[in-house]
């Protein structure tokens, strides 16, 4: 009987461990490998404290259903008479002690050098906002936010859902490979938190902190992440992806940033010297509204209570109209209007605040043009 319980304890842990290092297994269930040295060494510290764990676990189960067989009243009516054991006394609490020093020196060193944001090759600042993030690069002076742009369609259940559904952007982050970056996370509202599995990064973004992070990518490609913190109403639709080009390619994406910084920079001046009609800024002015301010106050303008009140027919936009340029450009305090003067250019706003004064039935006849809003900064 004895030889029996044996095998079957044997046999167990073969079937423990064979699934745990089964390839499905590992696809299903375990962490994500990664594209890094750092995610690669969480995973292997994983596995090390995994593997630690259940073979403890057979080891002292194990020991406790021997026992309990072995040891039963019906084959041992009559209890061993024994008391202390120094020498188990002393074994059960060195090996437990030893144990838990073998774990901690490997993690407390992938500890320290998680920390470690010396040395960076290139400065990324992510500030979060509801519900999109904002990257400038430091050095280079340069800067963009980035949006969820899949489909209202797909949302509203009106369109099949496409392969990254919730999980594609329209300005990626765009990191070069080989390179050493240095991350500074904070936010302009509350709390978001940073997210790319790939790269073994979350960071969490918090108003008025500057939280740090780093990564160092070796593999070309697109990694996908998300906000991982619960920051409103849109937290399921803050995706973060990111784009890993090699060097070269990095630096030419560089140079044609600044360049089209430069271009910018000429169009704002012409849509500050042109006067614009009524016909060329109703468009651009909806298609800003659906991109931007639709997903609270609703296309049609109607609003969701008032969290997001409405703005067919609402106060501000049938209002006075310096108060409504304010609004849009500076936001509202204690409210999750958000300023939309650092993320939108002097055309894009102006057409934006003439569209919500002419649309849904608020007929007040406005025209905003780019130079008022210029002015207005």
């Amino acid at each position: 009987m004895t030889s029996f319980a044996s095998r079957l304890k044997n046999g167990l842990m073969v079937i423990v461990l064979w699934g745990f290092s089964g390839t499905a297994f590992a696809v299903a269930l375990d962490l994500r490998e990664g594209v890094t040295d750092m995610s690669r060494r969480i995973l292997e510290l994983h596995h090390l404290s995994l593997w630690i764990c259940v073979v403890m676990g057979v080891v002292v189960f194990g020991a406790m259903f021997y026992s309990m067989f072995a040891h039963r009243r019906s084959k041992r009516p009559q209890p061993a008479d024994f008391h202390e054991s120094t020498a188990v006394e002393v074994a059960w609490t060195l090996i437990p002690v030893l144990i838990l020093v073998g774990m901690a020196i490997p993690a407390t060193t992938t500890l320290i050098d998680i920390e470690d944001n010396s040395d960076a090759d290139l400065t990324v600042l992510i500030t979060a906002s509801q519900w999109k993030w904002h990257y400038q690069y430091l050095e280079a002076d340069i800067g963009y936010y980035s949006n969820m742009s899949t489909p209202s369609e797909q949302i509203e259940n009106l369109a099949p859902k496409g392969e990254h559904y919730l999980l594609e952007v329209d300005n990626p982050l765009v990191l070069p490979t080989n390179k050493k970056v240095r991350f500074l996370v904070t936010s302009n509202d509350v709390i978001h938190s940073w997210w790319v599995p790939d790269f073994a990064v979350k960071q969490d973004a918090i108003p008025g902190f500057i939280n740090e992070a780093w990564t160092r990518v070796t593999v070309p490609g697109l990694y996908r992440g998300q906000c991982t913190e619960l920051c409103g109403k849109d937290h399921a639709y803050m995706p973060v992806v990111v784009e890993v080009r090699p060097e070269a390619e990095f630096d030419e994406w560089i140079d044609d940033q600044r360049l089209a910084k430069e271009l910018a920079s000429g169009q704002a001046v012409a849509d500050r010297n042109k006067t614009w009609t009524m016909a060329e800024l109703m468009p651009i002015g909806e298609q800003v509204f659906l991109t931007h301010c639709a997903t609270c106050h609703e296309p049609d303008g109607m609003g969701q209570g008032v969290t997001y009140p409405a703005l067919a027919g609402g106060v501000v936009p049938t209002g006075p109209l310096p108060a409504h340029i304010d609004r849009v450009m500076n936001g509202k305090a204690e409210t999750e209007m958000q300023a939309w003067a650092p993320q939108l250019s002097d055309r894009e706003l102006a057409a934006v605040i003439t569209y919500e004064r002419n649309a849904w039935g608020n007929a007040t006849a406005d025209l905003i043009q780019p130079r008022t809003i210029y002015a207005a900064r």
